[in-house]
């Protein structure tokens, strides 16, 4: 005692007390001003009981896989049950092996800091912040004060991890942790951070899986195994060595952990890449629509990027892998062809269309309506800068300017592809482009094209349903037509130039000829095709002149694949869909919907089984072979090609008992086509990518149902009245009397 008072009467011990009292006054100062709001109003216990998180919402395919995600923060919220319990050891071992014994804050830790940081300058010493702590700073996140920012915030931590303590089991705290803490490239719960570098459930997570993902943790970005492979090994076996440390592993157990690869299967559900983007983002504009006519049971409205939502799709994933494969195959080949072809005079080095495309640049126009001169404009807009740029052979950053970027993309060919269950439009491959990151349009739900020589069959199933009989003949020869400013259609092969050859239906058709086909059309009368296209569920003007039968109108490629699924669905047409449900996050069906297909048939039975019986000809025979001859494809198919003027658009549609496939290429700038019908014919540009991905089909038995299926038989009456030759001459005199140019006037009805 003697000893205690005679050093509180030196000086030095004095102030010593003194500035350790002033020290214990601020912080319990700042504590208490903090606990009563001084620095903004905590949680209460009431508020922390009913604590809301903003959850993903969850895009599943028809057989429930994850196929992507809205969000503002990418988690998933999970059960405890559902973490495995290496997972947990993990964890504890690794961020708070006191977490089962402490309330929250664990002043054990925060002493060994204090002791081994900040006296014994130990920086081995590791940190104080419980999994309590971490999870109220997930959960509220910090704040900017002028002035002692950190303790603030600290004591804030501290403050809410004590009333979470109070309120919520270990198990419920761990949860909690799981499905808010941060993870690499933007990623919050473990479930979303299982499925994004694993791409499977959290449950399924392996002891290495796991621990990598505890390991990151620690420095999220500086331990992305995606980025950093050989850093995340190591903090992964970190990892391994603390739950040996705390008894969760044996040493032999670390020993052989420790030898295995990581191997990540990164699965990416960002916005812009990953499988099916273009559906995505068709769904998610599909979904703000429905969204707008729900409430919730207390009155508010649904919010696709928090309320954890749940929308179950007709999407096969497996399906559209293998789409997006075949069009990246087929175009990645036809795109060198394509910029070959034109040598040293490509159109997208033309100054006329770079100028014309520059000018509807957004960027061209601002800048003139902000008063820059055209000059000054051009000056703007040649500064060079690094930009990434796609590639079929992969991406590149190149220092080049807007002008030079322009110029880039226009040469790159594009493509739209849809399959639909033709039974009932359920959609199961959708490809809107080549690369949504880089070609946003969609050229599935936001694009119309002329549609070519895939409007021919439309034509040919009105004079059929009009009485018009299969083996009707007609002669190749051209007409003029007077009262359409003397338009001539013409054929493109030699053969179809002998004026006196004549072919019934199914050759005229699976042969595409030109003027046949005007003349069916002008034989039934243009407004009885425009009805009847109507009932086959493309509901749209159309132009009411001849060329209406070579394909000059432009149409949805969703319609034009409706239309065509009647040809296999009892004669009637379906609207293409996309959404069969959709649950709250507590998986209780908060809308659901139905196939639209249409109540009353748009032709006959008879129709329908001569169309199918002419459209396997034009693959068995026709336009079409090449499916057969140089893809192999043994399966029950029908379709038509489709080419439009000047070689802008290639066409294809396929279709099959169980699935209707159409597939479009072409360039989005509609100034630039193909250099010639032989590389831009639908035949070449658009059927491969059918093909490509019916055998990709063909060799997944997953797929027999669909790739085995076969067209109903037809009946003995269209066989009879199939059974013709397919072409024949004209007689003597009719080659003699009956000329070989003819001019006429067209029936518009």
């Amino acid at each position: 005692m003697k000893l205690i008072l005679s050093l509180v009467r030196k000086k030095w011990v004095k102030w010593l007390l003194i500035v350790g009292l002033l020290v214990i006054g601020f912080f319990t100062v700042i504590y208490i001003s903090v606990f009563l709001g001084a620095f903004g109003k905590l949680p209460t216990k009431q508020e922390l009981s009913s604590i809301k998180q903003a959850e993903a919402t969850q895009l599943l395919d028809t057989e429930g896989r994850l196929i992507g995600k809205y969000y503002i923060y990418d988690r998933q919220p999970l059960t405890f049950a559902d973490f495995p319990k290496h997972l947990i050891d993990a964890l504890v071992a690794t961020e708070d092996v006191r977490f089962y014994e402490h309330d929250g804050v664990d002043n054990v830790s925060l002493l060994r800091v204090f002791v081994k940081s900040i006296i014994l300058r130990d920086r081995s010493a590791g940190g104080g912040s419980t999994i309590t702590l971490q999870l109220a700073k997930n959960l509220f996140g910090r704040e900017d004060y002028p002035v002692f920012s950190m303790l603030i915030n600290k004591f804030k931590e501290a403050i809410i991890a004590k009333r979470i303590e109070d309120i919520y089991s270990k198990n419920d705290i761990l949860t909690m942790y799981f499905n808010t803490v941060p993870f690499p490239d933007n990623t919050y719960g473990i479930e979303s951070a299982s499925r994004k570098f694993f791409n499977k459930p959290a449950i399924d997570l392996s002891y290495s899986e796991a621990a990598t993902l505890i390991g990151t943790l620690k420095a999220t970005n500086y331990y992305n195994p995606r980025l950093h492979a050989d850093r995340s090994i190591t903090r992964r076996n970190v990892v391994f060595q603390q739950m040996q440390k705390y008894g969760y592993l044996s040493q032999d157990e670390v020993d052989s952990l420790r030898l295995q690869e990581l191997l990540i299967n990164y699965k990416s559900f960002n916005h812009d890449v990953g499988l099916a983007p273009y559906f995505r983002e068709a769904v998610k504009k599909e979904l703000v629509t429905i969204l707008d006519t729900l409430k919730k049971s207390n009155g508010e409205a649904y919010d696709l990027y928090r309320d954890g939502l749940v929308v179950h799709t007709t999407l096969d994933s497996t399906m559209q892998a293998y789409a997006e494969n075949a069009v990246k195959v087929h175009l990645t080949s036809l795109q060198k062809i394509h910029e070959k072809s034109f040598g040293k005079y490509a159109p997208w080095q033309s100054e006329k269309v770079v100028n014309a495309a520059l000018k509807n640049l957004p960027v061209y126009k601002k800048y003139l309506k902000a008063g820059l001169t055209e000059s000054q404009i051009l000056d703007s807009l040649s500064v060079k800068r690094k930009s990434e740029l796609f590639g079929w052979e992969g991406d590149s950053i190149q220092n080049i300017s807007v002008i030079d970027s322009l110029k880039h993309y226009l040469k790159f060919l594009n493509t739209g592809m849809l399959s639909v269950e033709p039974q009932t439009g359920a959609i199961r491959a959708y490809v809107g482009g080549i690369d949504y990151r880089f070609f946003k349009y969609d050229h599935i739900s936001q694009s119309e094209r002329q549609v070519g020589s895939t409007f021919k069959p439309f034509v040919y199933t009105t004079a059929i349903e009009d009485g018009m009989k299969p083996c009707t003949y007609f002669s190749l020869s051209e007409v003029t037509y007077t009262d359409y400013d003397d338009w001539t259609p013409t054929n493109s092969v030699s053969k179809e130039e002998d004026p006196f050859l004549n072919y019934n239906l199914e050759t005229a058709l699976s042969q595409s000829v030109n003027t046949i086909a005007v003349k069916v059309l002008n034989k039934v009368g243009i407004e009885k095709v425009i009805r009847q296209v109507e009932k086959m569920g493309i509901d749209k003007e159309l132009p009411l002149e001849p060329s209406l039968a070579l394909g000059v109108a432009e149409i949805n490629l969703k319609d034009l694949t409706g239309a065509y699924a009647s040809y296999v669905n009892k004669s009637k047409p379906v609207k293409p869909y996309a959404i069969t449900k959709i649950e709250d996050k507590h998986g209780h069906v908060i809308a659901s919907f139905k196939p639209e297909i249409a109540e009353e048939v748009a032709y006959s039975d008879y129709t329908r089984e001569v169309m199918l019986q002419i459209m396997q000809s034009t693959v068995n025979s026709g336009t079409a072979a090449r499916l057969r001859s140089s893809y192999s494809l043994k399966n029950a198919i029908a379709g038509k090609t489709g080419t439009t003027q000047n070689n802008k658009d290639g066409w294809f549609v396929g279709i099959t008992p169980k699935l209707v496939t159409v597939t479009w290429v072409g360039n989005d700038n509609h100034s630039i086509g193909f250099k010639s019908t032989s590389i831009g014919q639908g035949a070449n540009s658009a059927l491969p990518i059918f093909a490509k991905f019916y055998q990709k089909l063909n060799a997944d038995r997953e797929f027999n149902s669909i790739t085995k299926s076969m067209f109903e038989k037809p009946s003995q009456e269209v066989l009879d009245d199939l059974d013709c030759e397919p072409e024949k001459r004209d007689g003597f005199f009719k080659r003699l009397f009956g000329g070989s140019n003819k001019k006429k006037k067209f029936n518009r009805k």
